[in-house]
Formats: structure tokens, sequence, C-alpha cells
């Protein structure tokens, strides 16, 4: 079983880091950390370092946010980095699908929860 809290998680990624998962039973790569694999439901999950740079794999505009944030017109993606993919937010208004980004910092809201950002390389 992964030791890979939302905290340490978070914490990764205030110091330039992105941490994911490998399981052991299917050999699938996580993004974010989970109690147990969405794939095959196996526990037995591993810490694994992320590459900081990866493929925007799909992108959206957010214009209606949600309560609490005032800004609109912003973009949110899912970055392939390796085998996993990370939902975050991208700095550069002209990034689109297929799009090669880099890890370039992060948000962090009022309860302390942070948001990977990703610009253009």
């Amino acid at each position: 079983m992964s030791d890979l809290t939302h905290r340490a998680w978070s914490e990764a990624l205030e110091d330039g880091e992105l941490l994911g998962q490998a399981c052991g039973g299917c050999d699938a790569t996580l993004g974010a950390p989970k109690a147990a694999c969405p794939h095959c439901g196996s526990r037995e999950l591993e810490t694994i370092e992320l590459p900081t740079s990866g493929t925007v794999y799909t992108e959206t505009t957010i214009n209606v946010p949600p309560i609490g944030i005032d800004q609109r017109g912003y973009q949110v993606a899912v970055v392939q980095l390796g085998d996993a993919r990370v939902l975050g937010r991208l700095v550069d208004q002209d990034v689109g699908i297929g799009s090669r980004v880099g890890l370039a910092g992060f948000d962090e809201d009022d309860d302390g929860y942070v948001t990977p950002h990703f610009k253009a390389e």
C-alpha cells in the first residue's frame, strides 16, 4: 500500500515535483493519490516521481467558474505525463490538444488545496 497522501502530493507540488503511484497489480500509473487502483482494485501502490513535462491530452475553457472563483475564461487540461494523466490549469491561453507543456507552479485555494499550473514549452 502506498503512503502517498494528498498532503504529501501537495507538498511535493509546492516543491516543483509531481508524484504519482504505480500499481503492482496491473502496472497502471496514477497521477494523483488513491487508496486503490481504479483499474484493478489493487492496494499494491508504490509512490513514484512523474515527469514535469508532457502533452495536453484534452483541455477546456471555463467560462462559468465554480463558486468562490471570480475569474472567467481560464483553461484547464488533462496533461499526459509519461504513463499518467494529471488535471491542471494552463497558464498560456494558446495551448491546445497535443501541445507540449511543462510544470509552471501551482495555485492554492482558501482551504489549502493546490492545483498544478502548466505552460507551453
